[in-house]
């Protein structure tokens, strides 16, 4: 199924800004904004509710010091306990401050490394994918709006370069 889009092209980040605030509030949807920077605001203007990203690296930390303090456990306490410079290994408790940096490194190391994976799902960016970039300009000086068209197109355009478009086109989106 196939929709009709508009693409209109800014050449400057304020007056993309603008833009944008004024077709949300004419209630039209605007699909993407394809920028060669990041935009500060764009995403507020836009309506595009915060993150959830933090939340997921916590559960990711969390995960990690489970299985540091779990691992660290097997290691030296359960499987293979050893007198070093006299210290105990009768409890993990009596022997958790020599554990602690490495509880802090496994936390930082799942983290770290499952939100990079994380946003990889997230966003949909896999190694070695083809951007999705519906102009090659945008990566360079020039700012792409995306609006989706479900009802006058005529007034849509004419909205469009009220705002300042430099290039406005209608594309088929698949």
């Amino acid at each position: 199924m196939s929709s009709k889009v508009i693409h209109a092209l800014y050449d400057d980040d304020d007056v993309l800004l603008n833009a944008v605030k004024e077709v949300r509030a004419a209630h039209h949807h605007i699909d993407e904004v394809y920028t060669p920077f990041p935009v500060h605001g764009l995403d507020k203007a836009m309506g595009i509710p915060p993150t959830r990203l933090a939340i997921m690296a916590f559960i990711f930390g969390v995960t990690g010091l489970a299985f540091s303090i779990w691992f660290l456990n097997n290691i030296m306490i359960v499987d293979w306990p050893q007198n070093i410079g006299g210290k105990p290994s009768f409890s993990f408790l009596e022997n958790m401050p020599a554990f602690v940096p490495v509880m802090f490194e496994m936390t930082v190391f799942f983290s770290a490394h499952l939100m990079v994976i994380t946003f990889y799902m997230r966003s949909k960016i896999w190694p070695f994918q083809t951007a999705d970039n519906p102009d090659p300009r945008t990566t360079d000086d020039k700012f792409l709006m995306e609006v989706a068209v479900d009802g006058n197109e005529d007034a849509l355009i004419a909205l469009l370069e009220k705002t300042g478009a430099e290039e406005i086109s209608v594309k088929e989106k698949h």
